[in-house]
C-alpha cells in the first residue's frame, strides 16, 4: 500500500488519515448496553457492527466501546498498546490461570519479561523443536488405520498437547499429559466463558461452581510446574526444553525469573502452543475436506518436496502450499478472534481524541472476512497468498495480533502447524462428515459440533 503522495517538490507527503468519526451501533439497553446481543452471538454481533461503519460506538455493560473495522485504525490499536492504549482489564479466571506472565503484564514489568521470554521462541530455537513436532505427529499417524473413524478435534488437541508438554518440560514426560492436560482444559474453558461476558462482571468472591472447578485445576497446574521446576533446580541439568531455557534466562541486571514468574510464563507458553495450534489444524482438515482441488495440490506438493520421507525444519520453506493452507485457515477461522485496548488520557484514533477509558475492539474474524480486503471473503482460497497475488493491507490479516504485543510464539505455531499437517497428510486423507460446522467462541474459536472423519490412505 502507498503510504503517501508525491508533492510538486518531489517530497513524499503523508497520506490523509481515514476518518475515525464514530457512528452509533445497535440499540442499547439500559445499564447492560449491548451485552445480551454480544453474549448470544459475538461473531454475528461483530458482523452487524461492521455493517454500521468503520468506527462504531456500542456498550458492553457499563463500558463505553468502539468497534474498529478499518485496517489503518486496527493498526493504530495494535501498535499503540503500551503508549496510547493500555492493556485491557482481564477477568478473574484469566488472571488466576496466567498470573503475571508476559501476556498480562504492563509497563516495565512487561518489557523485562518479554525480553527474557522472546529468545526462548526465536527461529533458531524453533528449529530444535521441529523433530519433536514431527515425531509426535508420526506417532499419532501410526495409530490411525485406513477406514477408521476419528474425532478430529480430539486427536489434534491431543497431539498439540503432547508437543506442548514435551517441548516445554522435555521428552521424559510420559504420563504427564494425562495430569496437566485435563486441568488446562478446565482452565481454558473458564477463560472462554469470561470472554463471552458470562462471568466477567461477577465479583471474584462469588463462589460459582465453575470457579471452584477452576481453583482445583489451577492447583494441579501449579503443583505440576512446581514439581518439574524443583527437579531442574536439584539436578542442574542443561536441557534443551523451553522450561530449561526460561530457567537459564537473565535480564540486563543478570537476574533470573523467579519460580512464580517461571510458572506464569510456562503456563502462557503451554496455552499458546496447545489449543491455538490444535484448533487451527482441526479447521484446516475441515476446509481441505470441503475443497478437493486444494487437497490435491497439497498431495502433489508433499510428493514433490518430501518424496515419502518425513519432513524436517529445512523443508518448511519449501512447503509453500502447505503454509498457504495454514494462512488461509487462520484467516477464515482465527483461533484468537478479538483484540482490545483501553484508551489512556490523550489517546487518539485517526487524529481524533478518544475519551479516556473507552475500550477499543478489533476482531480478526470480522476484519479477515471483509470483502473490501479479501475477494470472496467466505471462500477457502489458499492461492490468495501466492507470491505476486494482490497484497493484503497491513492489519487486515492479524491472527497473531500485531505491534510490540504480537504473539511471541507465532513462528513456533506456524512451523508446528505446517510440519504436522505435512506429516499426517502425507499418509492420510480425512473425509469429514458432511454439513457445515459453525464456530463457537471461547478462549479460542472452536468448532460448534464434533468434527468426525473417516481415514483414507493418501
Amino acid at each position: 500500500m502507498s503510504t503517501g503522495t508525491s508533492s510538486p517538490t518531489g517530497q513524499d507527503t503523508p497520506a490523509p488519515r481515514l476518518s475515525a468519526t464514530p457512528v452509533p451501533g445497535p440499540r442499547q439497553l439500559p445499564l447492560i448496553g449491548n451485552l445480551p446481543a454480544f453474549s448470544r452471538d459475538p461473531l454475528g454481533f461483530f458482523a452487524r457492527l461492521r455493517g454500521h461503519g468503520d468506527v462504531v460506538s456500542w456498550r458492553l455493560g457499563p463500558q463505553r466501546a468502539l468497534f474498529l473495522s478499518q485496517p489503518e485504525h486496527i493498526g493504530e490499536l495494535l501498535t499503540g498498546v503500551e503508549t496510547d492504549y493500555r492493556h485491557p482489564e482481564l477477568g478473574w479466571a484469566f488472571k488466576l490461570v496466567l498470573g503475571e506472565g508476559v501476556v498480562t503484564s504492563e509497563g516495565a514489568a512487561w518489557r523485562r519479561k518479554r525480553a527474557l521470554v522472546q529468545p526462548v521462541v526465536r527461529p533458531r530455537q524453533v528449529r530444535a523443536y521441529a523433530e519433536t513436532m514431527v515425531d509426535c505427529a508420526s506417532s499419532l499417524a501410526d495409530t490411525w488405520q485406513p477406514g477408521g473413524h476419528i474425532d478430529v478435534r480430539r486427536d489434534m488437541l491431543g497431539l498439540t498437547q503432547r508437543i506442548a508438554v514435551r517441548t516445554l518440560f522435555g521428552t521424559d514426560t510420559a504420563g504427564r499429559e494425562s495430569t496437566i492436560g485435563p486441568a488446562m482444559d478446565i482452565a481454558q474453558a473458564a477463560i472462554g466463558a469470561e470472554f463471552r461476558g458470562l462471568t466477567l462482571f461477577l465479583p471474584p468472591w462469588i463462589p460459582t461452581p465453575g470457579r471452584q472447578r477452576l481453583k482445583k485445576a489451577v492447583a494441579v497446574i501449579d503443583s505440576e510446574v512446581s514439581r518439574v521446576t524443583e527437579e531442574r533446580h536439584r539436578n542442574g541439568a542443561d536441557r534443551d526444553d523451553l522450561l530449561s531455557r526460561l530457567l537459564a534466562a537473565r535480564d540486563e541486571q543478570g537476574d533470573r525469573l523467579t519460580d512464580k514468574e517461571i510458572r506464569d510464563e510456562a503456563v502462557t507458553l503451554y496455552i499458546g502452543g496447545h489449543e491455538t495450534t490444535g484448533t487451527t489444524l482441526t479447521w484446516a482438515w475441515y476446509l481441505l475436506s470441503r475443497n478437493p482441488e486444494a487437497r490435491r495440490r497439497l498431495a502433489d506438493e508433499l510428493a514433490t518436496v518430501l518424496g515419502g520421507r518425513t519432513p524436517g525444519f529445512d523443508d518448511f520453506k519449501e512447503l509453500r502450499w502447505t503454509e498457504q493452507i495454514i494462512r488461509e485457515t487462520l484467516r477464515l477461522y482465527p483461533p484468537v478472534w478479538l483484540m482490545t485496548g483501553i484508551a489512556k488520557e490523550g489517546s487518539t484514533l485517526g487524529g481524533r481524541a478518544v475519551s479516556e477509558g473507552t475500550v477499543l475492539w478489533a476482531s480478526q474474524w470480522s476484519a479477515q472476512r471483509d470483502e473490501r480486503w479479501f475477494a470472496e471473503p467466505d471462500a477457502f482460497r489458499p492461492e490468495r497468498w501466492d507470491e505476486g497475488a494482490t497484497p493484503v493491507p497491513d492489519h487486515a490479516w492479524f491472527p497473531f495480533g500485531g505491534g510490540a504485543r504480537a504473539c511471541l510464539g507465532a513462528r513456533f505455531a506456524t512451523v508446528e502447524a505446517v510440519l504436522v499437517l505435512a506429516t499426517l497428510a502425507q499418509r492420510f486423507r480425512l473425509d469429514l462428515d458432511p454439513g457445515e460446522i459453525p464456530p463457537k467462541t471461547g478462549l479460542t474459536l472452536q468448532p460448534g459440533r464434533p468434527v468426525r472423519a473417516t481415514l483414507r490412505s493418501a
